[in-house]
């Protein structure tokens, strides 16, 4: 598991190889993420927007931006997290995953929680080490 703490807000990254969805012959891998969303603050937000950098291991990156995560915008009370799973399909068998969430607190000032970075790897290719 990746974690990071941006103010009040954790977030935490657990990611799977989806071998059933991958097709290497092809050159297609494809890894789902689940993601929580802590907050450990006292005063309640709300996910507005997300941003994603996506790398793979030859170097091409792909920038993913757009309003909440799985089509909401949760809002995340004190003492609260919210969690959900995506996937990421990529043309090679590693790479990494970094970005943020645009976070708004009950005054309607927008923070951003940072999404640590995280390896995305084939079980057989064994973890990278993040730069």
């Amino acid at each position: 598991m990746y974690q990071q703490r941006t103010n009040n807000i954790v977030v935490s990254v657990t990611p799977v190889f989806l071998d059933e969805q991958s097709s290497p012959a092809e050159g297609r891998y494809v890894w789902a993420y689940t993601v929580s969303i802590e907050n450990i603050g006292d005063e309640t937000v709300q996910l507005i927007d997300r941003y994603w950098k996506i790398t793979d291991e030859r170097g091409h990156v792909q920038e993913v931006a757009g309003p909440g995560v799985v089509g909401e915008q949760p809002v995340i009370a004190p003492g609260d997290s919210y969690t959900y799973t995506s996937g990421c399909p990529l043309p090679t068998p590693s790479g990494f995953m970094q970005g943020h969430y645009g976070m708004q607190n009950g005054a309607g000032e927008r923070f951003r929680a940072q999404i640590p970075a995280f390896s995305l790897d084939m079980p057989q290719k064994g973890r990278r080490t993040l730069n």
